[in-house]
């Protein structure tokens, strides 16, 4: 009987994500004329990949320079208009990276749970883009100021995560 009550509760629980495991896609046109396929974005889903990194307080940002992948830690996540944001700065070699390949990685661990994120990351020049995440995290605003040329935001683009563990099946959904 238990079994049978638990399976029960397993297919009502994919049921009701369902919706959110699969992309649902958007042809736009980017400013350069280049035509892009975009997973409409899905604000309560990145909420929750923002509470799961915020939570572990440290992630790890994955880019690559040429064939060379990259890994080191950041604690910037939060939400702008609906999407999940990073901040670094332009000086940085992340920043070359990402601009020469926008895909990246991230990973951050909790509680004996882990999150992967897959994304591409899109630079957002806005003032309010860059004031929000550094209103958001006054630490920040030592070393970056919204009007200076090296502050750099990114959004997560066609995201996808997945959040595991040892103990349960995993958890994926997209924003």
């Amino acid at each position: 009987m238990k079994r049978i009550i638990l399976i029960a509760v397993a297919a009502m629980m994919v049921m009701s994500c369902g919706g959110n495991a699969q992309k649902k896609s958007t042809e736009t046109t980017e400013s350069n004329g280049t035509m892009i396929t975009e997973t409409t974005p899905n604000p309560e889903n990145a909420l929750r990949a923002q509470q799961f990194l915020k939570d572990a307080g440290t992630y790890y940002l994955a880019t690559v320079d040429g064939d060379q992948p990259h890994v080191r830690p950041f604690g910037t996540a939060e939400i702008f208009e609906g999407k999940l944001y990073i901040q670094t700065g332009k000086v940085k070699n992340v920043y070359k990276q990402i601009i020469a390949n926008p895909k990246a990685e991230i990973c951050a661990f909790k509680d004996g749970k882990w999150i992967r994120i897959v994304c591409e990351l899109i630079p957002d020049e806005r003032v309010a883009a860059k004031k929000d995440m550094l209103d958001k995290n006054a630490t920040l605003r030592s070393m970056y100021n919204e009007n200076d040329d090296n502050t750099i935001v990114f959004y997560l683009r066609n995201a996808t995560a997945t959040i595991s563990s040892f103990t349960s099946d995993p958890d994926t959904f997209t924003f």
